[in-house]
């Protein structure tokens, strides 16, 4: 066969030689070669040149760094809009279960005209807040010398006041000034004061 008449399209199946089913696994006769990337043109023209036995091997020769599989922006798409939530979450969080109701003012009022005789004084306690929901520690403090025990009142998200009342009744004759004074206690310490007159001739 002339050297120009050759095609490597006509390679004979004795090119490759598989083992026997006889051989065992651990044990193969001939040359090893090993084809797959990165081969040289040396051992190809050795294979060309004897039988050998043939084991595929896909890999990288040594020293040929293995390429690493691109990776995917995909997973970056959705950081803001991870960051973003979890913003809000953080935000409605602490609306639920951050910091309480804190007073921001406190005024009392009382009757600006004299009692008359028998009267009851409707003293109103004024607190604004800042809307947050919690609850309010206060007690009432009279001139006669008595207080009330301990007071609260529970404000509901949004509620920005709170309106505290002491009844006050007063019996007999006499004239007395009287002194009203409410102090809150919690959150932090807050107080106001009204003063009236009674009257009774």
């Amino acid at each position: 066969m002339n050297d120009d008449d050759y095609s490597a399209t006509e390679l004979g199946s004795h090119w490759f030689e598989r083992p026997t089913p006889e051989a065992t696994p651990d044990r193969v006769e001939g040359e090893v070669l090993r084809f797959g990337p990165g081969v040289t043109a040396a051992a190809l023209r050795r294979a060309e040149n004897s039988p050998t036995v043939v084991e595929i091997w896909h890999g990288t020769l040594p020293g040929v760094p293995a390429q690493r599989p691109a990776r995917s922006r995909r997973p970056w798409r959705y950081a803001f809009a991870a960051v973003v939530l979890v913003a809000v979450l953080l935000f409605l969080a602490w609306r639920q279960y951050g910091p309480g109701v804190a007073v921001r003012d406190v005024a009392v009022s009382a009757p600006g005209a004299r009692l008359g005789c028998d009267g009851t004084a409707d003293v109103v306690g004024l607190v604004r807040t800042d809307g947050r929901p919690g609850t309010l520690t206060y007690r009432w403090e009279r001139s006669d010398g008595t207080r009330s025990g301990v007071l609260t009142e529970k404000l509901a998200r949004g509620q920005k006041e709170a309106r505290l009342h002491l009844l006050w009744t007063f019996h007999g004759p006499g004239t007395h000034r009287a002194v009203a004074r409410l102090v809150i206690t919690s959150p932090g310490t807050h107080s106001s004061e009204a003063t009236f007159t009674y009257d009774c001739d």
